[in-house]
């Protein structure tokens, strides 16, 4: 599996590549090229990607107490999958090094919550169902407008279509590091987060009686986590089912406790998103299928399957 990694469909022996690896990014050998500027920033840039996914999903599912719930839940995919494609269309994802792209969508996706937030403000409150009611409306609006921005584009958008149904292609150092960095920041912070998210897992009445502030919770929790799946969706489009299956799976091992399932989401996250990129580069030789149609084949069964393990 190492060397399917980070070989790719290359036919570098396993001694060459580790080789390889131990003597660093120096020379230009094609191996070297092959290992160290395009397999392993993809599997760096893989593996944060899952593990935001990952953590973000086992929060929302905590603070919305529902099993459903994934990072998408209210309306981030669409918000940065628009933020990204005007970022395509108009010819600015290439700038900046090509880090304009990750920041369109970090922008759509940061301007869905705002949004999100507003709508439930304005519909007399922040309960969990009105958040989710307004995530539901606006992401199915966000979506349109991807749809309709497409057609009118009258451009060639298979660009934009493979971005959006998922793909770490073209995986750089720089974009990588932007999502380790998210990581960094997110995942200590949701998980002093921790206690909070266990007390409004059993009800807000609950976790106000232990004196929780839940309105600061809702908020906090949600801008890190939209913060975090924006930067995934910008960088690699949308990666569907990821968010929800990796914390199902870890909570059948090591319980419910937020503390501990949001850095085993993390892990599991990165995990399956590497083993799905994997599968999308070998699955048919000489063609890349889009990461996120994988992560959809073998995520609804997966999830078909612990459910009725569950039942």
């Amino acid at each position: 599996l190492l060397h399917l990694w980070i070989g790719g469909s290359s036919s570098i022996h396993p001694l060459e590549l580790l080789q390889t690896i131990l003597k660093g990014p120096r020379g230009d050998e094609p191996a070297t090229l092959i290992v160290w500027q395009i397999r392993l920033p993809r599997i760096v840039t893989a593996v944060a990607a899952g593990a935001l996914l990952g953590s973000v999903g086992a929060a929302f599912q905590a603070l919305f107490r529902n099993p459903l719930a994934e990072p998408y839940i209210i309306g981030v995919s669409s918000g940065a999958a628009l933020g990204g494609t005007l970022a395509i269309l108009t010819g600015l994802s290439g700038i900046m090094a090509g880090l304009a792209l990750p920041l369109f969508g970090f922008v759509g996706g940061m301007g869905a919550l705002a949004l999100v937030m507003a709508l439930a403000r304005a519909a007399g409150g922040r309960r969990v169902e009105t958040l989710l009611l307004a995530g539901v409306v606006l992401g199915s609006l966000l979506s349109a407008l991807v749809s309709v921005t497409l057609v009118m584009a009258g451009e060639d958008t298979n660009t934009v279509l493979r971005w959006l149904m998922g793909s770490i292609t073209p995986a750089e150092w720089s974009r990588g590091g932007i999502l380790w960095g998210f990581l960094a920041v997110l995942l200590p912070l949701l998980w002093a987060y921790g206690r909070r998210l266990n007390a409004l897992a059993i009800s807000e009445s609950a976790a106000s009686l232990a004196g929780v502030k839940v309105k600061q919770v809702q908020t906090v929790v949600l801008v890190a986590g939209t913060a975090g799946a924006s930067a995934a969706v910008g960088t690699c489009g949308v990666i569907p089912f990821l968010g929800l299956v990796a914390p199902h799976m870890v909570r059948r091992i090591i319980g419910e406790d937020i503390r501990i399932l949001l850095p085993a989401s993390a892990l599991a996250g990165g995990g399956l998103l590497v083993l799905a990129d994997l599968a999308a580069q070998q699955l048919k030789r000489g063609t890349e299928l889009p990461v996120g149609a994988v992560t959809a084949l073998l995520g609804a069964p997966i999830l078909l399957w612990l459910l009725s393990r569950r039942s």
